[in-house]
């Protein structure tokens, strides 16, 4: 009894260590694990559910072991299955949505500091997913590439992965004997089944690396290389209408040195982002500013660096400043240099890019600083620092940051609060100066998931570098869900109610209502095949302090408005071959009405190939004036094999009345170089015509190479 108890709290199962077996000879990457050191190796085999009966052994069986030599990390797995002709494995792409396929995830804390971590994942096709993992969990770097490895074969018990992960991709500190947090999920889809090694509650997730089991036996490794060049060169054509064709060329790179064994100095010139796939246009029926999310691959790496603790509304810094002018074109960067990494307990981020100048634009310097303590177990302490330096002119936001994070409140549950601070200064603005703050509490476990947070922002905050939805207010926010499993109801894995969710926002001058939004979820629920089902109750009010054009020649009066809507969202499992989600909102909109209808529908047709399609229709009644706004997307992704695959989206809405397309093919000839082909079309919609506007052409080779 005692030992079950045990069990329950800690979510420790025995043996919780693997021990690393040492090999001199010749791993030959094919996924068949059959030399001599795989046999020698111990292996574990104790996974339990978390899904869909927690804390019961899995019903299909998974061992792994681990082997390593001077320069790689190996990992085998031997993934049994009851029914090996009916594995679920829809992607092959890198970076492949692996929620929707059986897949393998391991997670590596190298540090062995119970917070930061890296993931890979593969699926019985051998696609391959990585991440890097900090904040015990909290932030997941899914846009991080590690170069690695991984080949699978299916066989007659189910399939079986062999994975090869060189030093070289890992920080780590510098240990004779280290002791590495690992751990292990599997996932089934077929019978919706989640396993797990360690730490198989619902309140956790795997990217929790404090509930890591050990991996041990590593001994005298060190990285192989210090040094890693990336030279890139680019060329291409663009054909713009009723203008000469211009011929495009390039050549740039990186150089990554290492500073210590866990910081790394990046040194980049001529930073070039071609192969980047095109942004999803937007149109705004708010009176706030639009959040499009990074795409390019530089800032993408290692951004948890220079992540600061004002939440996602107010971000002190946006990369999307740098590189790209207000009407998202782009300004070449010059080039500059980029420290990150972790120094004992110490997160360090330091970068700065010189631009050039365009138009009205001058040449511009770009500068960050971020630096992060460890404190307490999983607890932090940050400050920031962000530049923008203009010829005469100088914009700077500094700020500071504390989070407590506990993974093991009253057991196993989740708690965290904290807040920041944050200052700006604009050397040519009469008010040069103004403040930004938050502070947040969040108890977020699997059957009340509870977050309450207060954010301010002053007048005369202005991070330029940064991103601010709205400007000058207060929000008061509260989200409270209730998420039972009732067994006795058979087709439902869990109800989600949701008794409140709030933002109330106020004019931080005044005090007066600027907005306000909330949410009543009556009923809400997955069921055990992964269908999802909500019925939404909303209100909201706007405050216009002045007349606000919606859409040409359709204008609010100023005034107050409160109005209700009604929400049904249902959404189908995405590891079936065909899938889909289906929304309806339809209600008051300020003094009128207005009802939107969004759907997608996609079809896996093969491992090779997927379809998707969306649709959004924004139908709108105000005495002003009435409009419909339509926006249309479709995407086909393919995959000739794990390392050759690409996309064609296109995308098209009444609004701007232009029709986008982009075409882009990757080839990874070898672990860490890419090759780029990459087409972009633009056809504009007026008077019912398609003419076209544009065409780009470009093709780009990044080679790596490490001493």
């Amino acid at each position: 009894v005692l030992l079950f108890n045990f069990q329950a709290i800690a979510q420790v199962s025995m043996p919780d260590s693997l021990v690393a077996y040492y090999t001199t000879a010749p791993i030959h990457l094919d996924g068949k694990l059959n030399e001599a050191a795989w046999k020698k190796a111990t292996p574990i085999t104790n996974f339990t559910q978390r899904e869909l009966h927690e804390g019961d052994t899995a019903t299909q069986s998974t061992k792994i072991a681990v082997l390593y030599d001077d320069k790689n990390l190996y990992i085998g797995a031997w993934c049994y299955d009851s029914k090996p002709d009916k594995l679920t494995a829809n992607r092959m792409q890198r970076d492949f949505n692996y929620r929707t396929d059986d897949n393998l995830k391991i997670i590596i804390d190298t540090y062995g500091d119970k917070r930061n971590g890296y993931l890979f994942v593969t699926n019985p096709n051998g696609a391959r997913a990585d991440a890097m993992i900090s904040r015990n969990g909290n932030a997941i770097n899914t846009d991080w590439n590690g170069v690695w490895n991984v080949k699978v074969q299916r066989t007659s018990f189910g399939w079986t992965a062999e994975f090869e992960i060189p030093f070289s991709t890992l920080k780590f500190r510098k240990n004779a004997k280290p002791r590495w947090g690992i751990n292990f999920e599997r996932d089934v889809r077929r019978i919706r089944e989640q396993d797990l090694w360690q730490g198989w509650s619902r309140d956790a997730t795997l990217e929790q690396v404090s509930r890591a089991g050990t991996l041990v036996g590593l001994k005298n490794i060190s990285k192989t290389s210090l040094l890693e060049l990336k030279p890139y060169v680019i060329g291409g054509m663009e054909m713009p209408l009723n203008e000469k064709t211009k011929f495009t060329g390039n050549i740039g790179g990186d150089v990554n040195f290492l500073v210590t064994p866990t910081l790394k100095l990046n040194l980049t010139v001529n930073t070039d982002f071609a192969q980047v796939e095109s942004d999803r246009m937007q149109v705004n029926l708010t009176r706030f500013s639009l959040y499009y999310p990074e795409k390019r691959e530089f800032f993408l790496e290692g951004k948890d660096y220079f992540n600061f603790g004002l939440g996602y509304s107010v971000q002190p810094f946006y990369s999307r400043r740098i590189g790209l002018a207000p009407d998202r074109s782009i300004i070449p960067i010059y080039g500059g240099v980029r420290l990150m990494g972790k120094a004992g307990n110490t997160s360090l981020g330091v970068m700065s890019l010189q631009t050039a100048s365009k138009d009205t634009i001058p040449t511009t310097n770009y500068s960050v600083v971020r630096w992060k303590q460890d404190i307490l177990k999983e607890s932090s302490v940050g400050i920031i620092a962000v530049s923008k330096l203009e010829p005469g002119r100088q914009n700077f936001t500094y700020g500071a940051d504390f989070t407590y994070y506990n993974s093991h409140f009253r057991g196993d549950k989740n708690i965290s609060f904290g807040g920041a601070v944050s200052q700006s200064y604009t050397s040519n603005l009469e008010k040069k100066t103004g403040l930004a703050s938050r502070i947040f509490f969040e108890y977020p476990n699997d059957f009340i998931d509870f977050s309450a947070i207060w954010d301010r922002s002053g007048a005369g905050f202005n991070p330029e570098v940064g991103f601010m939805r709205r400007r000058n207010y207060q929000m008061y926010n509260a989200d409270f869900r209730i998420k039972p499993r009732i067994k006795k109801i058979g087709l439902i894995r869990q109800f989600i109610f949701k008794p409140f969710d709030f933002n109330y926002y106020i004019d931080d001058s005044t005090h007066q209502l600027q907005s306000l939004w909330s949410e009543f979820r009556p009923l809400g629920f997955i069921t055990k095949s992964g269908e999802r089902f909500e019925f939404n109750i909303q209100r909201k009010a706007e405050n216009l302090t002045k007349d606000f054009e919606i859409n040409e020649g359709v204008i609010i009066p100023t005034g107050e408005y409160w109005f209700t809507d009604y929400e049904l969202q249902l959404g189908t499992f995405e590891g079936r071959k065909v899938y889909g989600f289906a929304f309806v909102n339809w209600g008051g909109f300020y003094n009128g009405y207005r009802t939107v209808y969004e759907g997608n529908l996609t079809w896996q047709a093969n491992r090779y190939i997927k379809f998707s399609a969306d649709y959004t229709l924004n139908d709108i009644q105000l005495p002003e004036g009435n409009f419909k706004v339509h926006e249309v997307g479709g995407r086909a992704d393919f995959a000739i094999n794990p390392d050759l695959f690409g996309s064609l989206f296109g995308q098209w809405n009444n609004e701007d009345k232009v029709i986008l397309f982009n075409f882009r093919v990757n080839w990874i000839p070898t672990p860490g170089t890419n090759f780029y082909f990459v087409v972009n079309q633009g056809y504009d919609t007026l008077n019912h015509k398609l003419t076209m506007q544009y065409t780009t052409i470009q093709a780009k080779l990044i080679w790596r190479f490490v001493i």
